[in-house]
């Protein structure tokens, strides 16, 4: 049960339930009473054990895979929550599904992540919280607070660790990565590359050609996340060609769907470094060249300084 001493609630829905308990840990705090249950046609029920009333809580979910099952978890234990007069309601989702659905690229189709935005509004939430967001756009699609967290401290940190400054290349695997391959390059001190991505259709791409110098250099690809590994495996190859004298991968969302093990699996891939915003299924955890790293400090830290009203921004300051 939560301590009479705890300022906030944190409650969890089911998509990455030893995220939301690292976080809590981090904060000392405890995760409130909250069930989430199906009926035998799908339908999900939300249950909240424990009285809200007058508090600021925080629901921690990240809308991945199953993805349409994590956003209508989060929605549905939202209008439970403004049902039971919670003050606030902050949404934690440490990866935001639909993200990729921001602009419409042909006619009449959807812009799926603005909906997602409207039907978090819509339900109650006051405020969200978000990691590393496929368009820094969307922000501008919520007209609550949004809070946009960066994993950039989290692997930069691991990169420092355990690779020889001297001998790594960052690399932006499309011309659309560039400003945050940069950003990782000039923490990290060390040079930059582009490969020339041609995108054929959605979850299939090939790349064509690299700007800039890999010969003999340990290649790092950033990006914000890696879903099936095609683009991975092709920019692989191609740095591979230009002279790398191994590959390896940092993003902040694990998505790997579709034929992401395999491919990963067979590559030549040094080593993939993701976070646990998004849990690994138990046959990728198994692969010994994958290594997520926890976030749950670094969102810990966030919901301390949103409910204190302290700055979020200077997390990321150097």
């Amino acid at each position: 049960m939560t301590r009479p001493d705890q300022p906030f609630k944190l409650f969890t829905c089911t998509a990455n339930v030893s995220l939301s308990k690292s976080i809590a840990d981090n904060l000392g705090f405890s995760l409130c009473q909250a069930e989430v249950r199906r009926f035998s046609d799908g339908e999900i029920f939300v249950e909240i054990q424990e009285s809200v009333r007058g508090c600021d809580t925080y629901i921690m979910q990240p809308t991945c895979h199953p993805v349409n099952d994590s956003l209508m978890e989060l929605l549905v234990m939202t209008d439970a929550l403004k049902r039971a007069s919670s003050n606030s309601i902050t949404a934690v989702v440490p990866y935001y599904g639909y993200g990729r659905q921001d602009r419409k690229v042909q006619p009449r189709v959807p812009i799926t992540a603005k909906l997602v935005a409207d039907l978090m509004a819509a339900a109650g939430v006051t405020r969200v919280i978000s990691m590393d967001l496929h368009a820094g756009q969307i922000q501008g699609f919520f007209n609550i607070p949004f809070d946009h967290l960066y994993a950039k401290p989290v692997l930069l940190e691991y990169i420092r660790k355990n690779y020889d400054m001297e001998k790594i290349v960052v690399v932006s695997p499309d011309a659309g990565g560039v400003e945050r391959a940069r950003a990782y390059a000039k923490r990290l001190g060390t040079p930059l590359a582009i490969i020339d991505k041609r995108r054929l259709r959605p979850n299939e791409a090939q790349a064509m050609s690299l700007i800039g110098d890999v010969k003999g250099k340990h290649a790092i690809i950033v990006d914000d996340m890696i879903d099936t590994a095609g683009t991975l495996v092709q920019a692989n190859q191609v740095l591979q060609d230009y002279g790398a004298t191994a590959v390896s991968a940092a993003c902040t969302h694990g998505v790997f769907s579709g034929a992401a093990y395999e491919r990963i699996r067979d590559s030549s891939l040094f080593e993939v470094i993701c976070t646990d915003t998004i849990p690994l299924s138990p046959t990728m955890a198994k692969l010994a060249k994958v290594r997520s790293l926890s976030v749950a400090p670094l969102l810990a830290e966030a919901i301390r300084r949103v409910h204190s009203h302290d700055s979020v921004s200077s997390l990321f300051d150097q």
